[in-house]
């Protein structure tokens, strides 16, 4: 069994993992240990990794006329937070690195282990936000069904 703290990830091609391969590593990775790995020198790539596949693991047929501007804010002491925009728009989703300054219909905080564990299918949003790992500011309604319209992988 390999996992993420079993790597060298300051030298690891995040680009050249399958979404499901990285999927398996986070959930491989005891959390601590995940924690470990994203507060270390990689955590930038890794999360522009992360956010820049949104926009090809989009699923535009189940978005519709969906009009959304999601900011993410992914906190972790010690670290200045990572602020991330999706846009869902026009059948497409587009990413913006950084607080655009337009009022967003949805905020989510969590810390980067969170977000990693989120968006790879290990973690469930309503378990991270009835558990307070999740904060969620906006539509309710966006945020319950938010991984709908992304291709999430599993492990």
């Amino acid at each position: 069994m390999t996992s993420l703290d079993d790597l060298d990830v300051d030298a690891l091609d995040f680009g050249g993992i399958s979404p499901q391969e990285f999927a398996r590593l986070v959930k491989d990775t005891p959390r601590t240990a995940l924690a470990a790995v994203v507060a270390g020198p990689a955590r930038g790539r890794i999360l522009d990794e992360v956010f820049g596949r949104m926009e090809t693991r989009f699923r535009p047929e189940t978005a519709a006329r969906l009009r959304a501007l999601v900011r993410w804010h992914v906190e972790d002491a010690g670290h200045p937070d990572a602020v991330y925009e999706t846009e869902i728009a026009d059948g497409r989703c587009t990413l913006t690195r950084g607080d655009s300054g337009r009022e967003p219909r949805l905020v989510l905080t969590l810390s980067a282990a969170e977000f990693l564990r989120l968006v790879s299918g290990n973690a469930s949003g309503v378990t991270l936000f009835m558990t307070r790992k999740l904060k969620v500011a906006g539509d309710l309604g966006l945020a319950s069904g938010l991984t709908r319209y992304f291709d999430i992988p599993k492990a």
